[in-house]
């Protein structure tokens, strides 16, 4: 049977689409898919992710995705882009996990399967 569901794509809320922009290009490498006064959808390896502008910063700091990748090589990546974090961690649940959380608070959970 052929696969029927392609991808997934999270619809995070963003205060400031110009910052989320920047952000998600200049620290996580994303590239810029789709720019619109309300919309913006950036890409990265076949990761998707797509904003839409609220002025409720309640919104993005209780919001939050999951991305299956390589933790540590995107932990080294993103520091050496400037970024502060902490180093993966191995989890109870078998993940190793790599949390982001982008200027107006929306939390990127960047997962693996502890080897």
């Amino acid at each position: 049977m052929p696969s029927l569901i392609h991808s997934t794509a999270p619809v995070l809320p963003s205060l400031n689409l110009a910052e989320s922009e920047a952000f998600y290009a200049q620290r996580l490498g994303f590239a810029v898919l789709l720019r619109m006064d309300e919309y913006l959808i950036v890409a990265r390896e076949g990761c998707e992710l797509h904003f839409w502008p609220c002025n409720n910063p309640e919104l993005p700091r209780n919001s939050s995705c999951y991305i299956r990748a390589d933790t540590r090589a995107l932990h080294t990546e993103f520091t050496q882009n400037g970024l502060p974090l902490n180093p993966p961690q191995a989890r109870e649940w078998g993940m190793r996990e790599l949390y982001v959380i982008d200027p107006h608070g929306n939390l990127l959970k960047f997962g693996e399967p502890v080897e």
